[in-house]
């Protein structure tokens, strides 16, 4: 499994979080997705076929794209 930990500025409260929960979790592959709104920073693990590519892609795409 892979994981890494992104800063997405855009995070701004629970909602916000919770979209990127979603959109990370939508890509095959991803298996989970932590945040904390106050820090901004989201841990997200992955499997194949998910690239974290795909995953960068997914989150630019709903407006939340990491640093």
């Amino acid at each position: 499994m892979e994981s890494k930990i992104v800063n997405i500025p855009d995070i701004s409260c629970g909602h916000c979080l919770a979209t990127v929960k979603r959109e990370a979790g939508e890509v095959a592959g991803v298996k989970s997705v932590e945040g904390d709104v106050e820090s901004k920073n989201v841990t997200i693990e992955w499997d194949a076929p998910a690239t974290w590519e795909q995953i960068e892609a997914q989150l630019k795409d709903a407006g939340y794209p990491p640093k």
